[in-house]
């Protein structure tokens, strides 16, 4: 039974009708309550106070090869892959992660599943089994995730910033675990991985450390008895939360500038700085203004003056890694070539700006600005998933107060200049880590990082270095932001009349195609837009598409000092290439969203190439399509499976081979003739009435197709092409073999895909319902049995309404034709499964 069920008011935003109950079951565990009468989908997520900061010395990833093992079976559920099994039957998905401080279970499914599925996953957590051979098997599986991530440059370099730290501090461990870790070195050391194991779990895992959150459809009170009957054997030990005093980083770990080779092409830097983690000043949100501002991309800013400089292509700003007894501050900069040799600049520039704050002050009406974008972001958010709803607030319960649970550290509310200013002094000189990444130092490196094998060297570098980089670097004209005029102040709602579920063709020319949704479910004042332009031109070659794609980047490069406020404002905008010409997407408040979209139709129109930022933006490109040979083995075995079905596609190798040759001059002659002939198709839906939605369709055929010299004129008939799919003859196999481009990559994958059918209801139900029974069955076998690979899936595909089924699976341990020969042994053995399925096994499939 509940023993604490203390009345809290907890915060959330304005628009959500969930009812909520916090309540604390006899064996201490903490519960959060949802109920939601409108959810398709329930769901459940258990955090437990335990991750990889727990690992014993000696036994890397023992936590995360834990929680591999709880989702295999228990006493209860003794059939192995049992819950994934009716999960994955009954609509749903499962997953799991771990964190330094925390491990994360959850699932969703079905609403009529729910009771059955939160009895099986509460057993994980009750008297889980871990069979031997399971645990040998598991390690297997560990080893594969391990090695798929070994080339990622993401964890590499976050490891790299791991190991330059404190051996003594947790956050010196390896979190992952592989083969070595969990098998031979423990073996060695005459230990028993699975007893090991088994006591991590016992001495751990305790339900004062656990903190539940159940979604249902049901009210708050039938939860709760479903809860109670569930949970409550789970064992209490009364371990309280592990506490890791100590900073990660000493003196020598500071003040140095460590260079390292990456496995992609590019060039960035990450200025990292140690600061009072943010959550014990979440109200006040330090690290969220000084991100605001550090983090800024309108004129003055830094990221501007980078940018018009041409050294720099992103910049990101903000809190990074943390936990309550330490955190870090990163600035992470994107460098071109010419930012690269200018690294001492870009460091310069960066403390400027940063001297630019300190002599500014803490400003109180930035402060305010930004707590009331937090404030109307938090109460109009749109809905999530359940299943992302449940995982966020379970996350967020260990580590706020109750009333905070939903709005965590997303509303900073009480303005504090003394801990702002607190945490502005900490990014100094003297406590800086630079880490500098580019596959120019390859060979010029003299130390390597054990886990993942990347190359660096490290050099001291003085406050005083740091200040004549800043004497050296542009005078340029650094200041503040002004105020958002794109912040919105109406939120009224435009009540349709029209009961209108599904979108209505609202409007046809010959120019454009106007598509049109009304909400009527939601009632938040957003709206969404694509403008999607068909334009033949665009993709008729490799070397059509390439400009194209250029164009579409250098658009979006244009609009961005203008568009950034508008960002932070809530308001987003996309201008992206599609294969049959390109698209524009505009979403967020729909107060002052037109005005956005305007000014992208005006850029549109009166586009002319700036050689300055073709030169910056053909680099960028010119390295995308280099780092794709870098791509995982299954990523290209799906690209090539694209390749060869879908018509008037292009190798990227083509592309890579036109890039070079191209200059601004073929860009600018490129774009009246992709323009000349467009077609339109936009959708429009949201907090927006039939008469505006038609009035800027009318405005964008204004500018486009009926101003004085107009730029586009309609598709001829035979223009309107569809979409084309390569038919495969039935009952006949056809095999494409590729080299892997990365030699470095022990990967390989295969990609078995069998076509189905045209686009036809019945068939796609039934092909839908085959891909749900047979999913966990393919992963039970050919991941948890054969291990064959930690990528290992059965899914659905729809090439443009060709429907088929693949397997798509990674490996290290078997080769392409070998996993091939296990997917069709399997196929055989699923055939023969279902001819034996009885109608009550059917309709429990359903």
């Amino acid at each position: 039974m509940a023993v604490g069920r203390e009345e809290v008011e907890i915060v959330k935003p304005r628009s959500d009708k969930r009812e909520y109950r916090r309540v604390v079951l006899e064996n201490s565990l903490e519960v959060l309550l949802i109920s939601d009468p409108d959810t398709d989908k329930c769901a459940a997520s258990m955090d437990v106070g335990v991750g990889y900061f727990c690992d014993p010395e000696g036994l890397e990833g023992l936590a995360h090869f834990l929680e591999h093992m709880l989702f295999y079976a228990s006493e209860r559920y003794p059939v192995e892959d049992g819950y994934s099994k009716f999960i994955t039957e009954h609509g749903g998905s499962r997953n799991a992660f771990t964190s330094s401080r925390n491990t994360n279970y959850h699932f969703d499914v079905n609403v009529d599943s729910f009771e059955e599925a939160l009895d099986r996953f509460a057993q994980f957590f009750i008297k889980p089994l871990m069979s031997p051979d399971a645990t040998m098997r598991e390690i297997k599986a560990v080893h594969s995730e391990y090695q798929k991530n070994l080339l990622l440059d993401s964890r590499r370099m976050n490891q790299l910033q791991k190991h330059i730290s404190e051996e003594s501090h947790p956050y010196h461990k390896f979190s992952t675990g592989n083969w070595d870790t969990l098998e031979i070195r423990p073996r060695a050391k005459g230990l028993d991985i699975r007893n090991e194991l088994i006591q991590f779990y016992k001495e751990k895992y305790s339900a004062s450390l656990m903190h539940l959150v159940v979604y249902s459809k049901e009210n708050l009170d039938e939860i709760l008895c479903l809860v109670e009957g569930k949970f409550q054997e789970i064992q209490n030990t009364d371990k309280s939360t592990s506490r890791f005093p100590g900073q990660p980083c000493s003196s020598e770990h500071l003040q140095i500038l460590v260079k390292t080779v990456p496995i992609k092409q590019g060039h960035k830097l990450r200025v990292i700085w140690p600061v009072t983690p943010e959550i014990q000043h979440y109200k006040e949100g330090p690290c969220q203004y000084l991100g605001h501002l550090i983090g800024h991309q309108g004129e003055g800013s830094l990221f501007y003056v980078l940018k018009t400089l041409g050294w720099a292509t992103s910049l990101f700003a903000g809190e990074g890694e943390s936990c309550w007894e330490f955190a870090f501050f990163t600035v992470q900069i994107d460098l071109t070539d010419a930012g690269h040799e200018h690294m001492q600049d870009v460091i310069g520039l960066l403390f400027k700006y940063i001297i630019l704050l300190q002599q500014s002050g803490v400003c109180k009406w930035i402060f305010d600005e930004l707590s009331a974008l937090c404030e109307t972001e938090f109460h109009y958010q749109d809905k999530i998933p359940p299943i992302d709803y449940v995982v966020c607030v379970a996350s967020n319960m260990e580590i706020y107060p109750p009333e905070h649970w939903i709005v965590g550290s997303s509303m900073p509310c009480e303005f504090n200049p003394g801990t702002i200013q607190m945490v502005l002094d900490k990014l100094s000189p003297d406590n800086v880590r630079i880490f500098w990444e580019s596959k120019s130092f390859e060979g010029a490196t003299d130390m390597v990082e054990p886990w993942y094998g990347t190359a660096y060297s490290m050099n001291r570098i003085s406050a005083s270095t740091i200040q004549e980089w800043m004497s050296y670097s542009p005078d340029e004209n650094l200041h503040l932001p002004g105020p958002n005029v794109f912040i919105p102040t109406d939120f009224s709602l435009k009540i349709s009349g029209e009961k209108i579920n599904l979108p209505v063709l609202l409007r046809k020319s010959s120019y454009s195609t106007l598509w049109f949704k009304p909400d009527t479910v939601f009632s938040t004042p957003k709206a969404y837009i694509i403008i999607d332009f068909s334009c033949p031109h665009a993709s008729n070659s490799s070397e059509a598409e390439v400009l194209t794609d250029l164009f579409t980047r250098l658009l979006m490069d244009y609009l961005n000092e203008f568009a950034y406020y508008a960002q932070v404002a809530g308001l987003y905008y996309g201008v992206h290439d599609t294969n049959t010409g390109f698209q524009v997407t505009v979403v967020g408040y729909n107060h002052k969203l037109r005005i956005l979209l305007e000014k992208i139709i005006e850029k549109i129109a009166t586009f002319k190439v700036r050689p300055e930022r073709f030169a910056v933006i053909k680099e960028v490109v010119t390295k995308d399509y280099q780092n794709l040979k870098f791509q995982q083995p299954y990523e290209h075995a799906m690209y090539c499976s694209s390749l060869i079905l879908q018509d008037n596609t292009w190798p990227w190798t083509e592309q890579l081979e036109v890039l070079p040759s191209l200059e601004n001059e073929d860009l600018t002659n490129f774009l009246p003739l992709m323009l000349s002939r467009t077609s339109l198709e936009l959708y429009v839906a949201g907090n927006i009435e039939r008469g505006e939605a038609e009035s800027i369709v009318q405005h964008i055929e204004n500018v486009l197709f009926h101003g004085p010299q107009p730029i586009c004129q309609p598709l001829y008939p035979s223009q309107h092409l569809t979409n084309r799919v390569v038919k495969l003859g039935t009952g006949l196999s056809h095999f494409y073999c590729t080299e892997g481009l990365n030699p470095s990559d022990q990967n390989s994958a295969l990609v078995h895909y069998i076509q189905v059918h045209q686009d036809d209801i019945m068939m796609n139900v039934k092909l839908q319902l085959f891909a749900l029974i047979a999913k966990q069955a393919a992963f039970h076998q050919l991941r948890s049995v054969e291990q064959l690979g930690y990528i290992t899936e059965l899914m659905q595909r729809n090439d443009y309404g060709i429907h088929g089924l693949q397997f798509l699976i990674q490996s290290t341990a078997k080769g392409p034709g070998n996993i091939d020969l296990r997917v069709e042994e399997f196929l055989k053995m699923f055939e023969s499964k279902l001819s034996r399925m009885t109608n009550e096994d059917f309709k429990v499939s359903q």
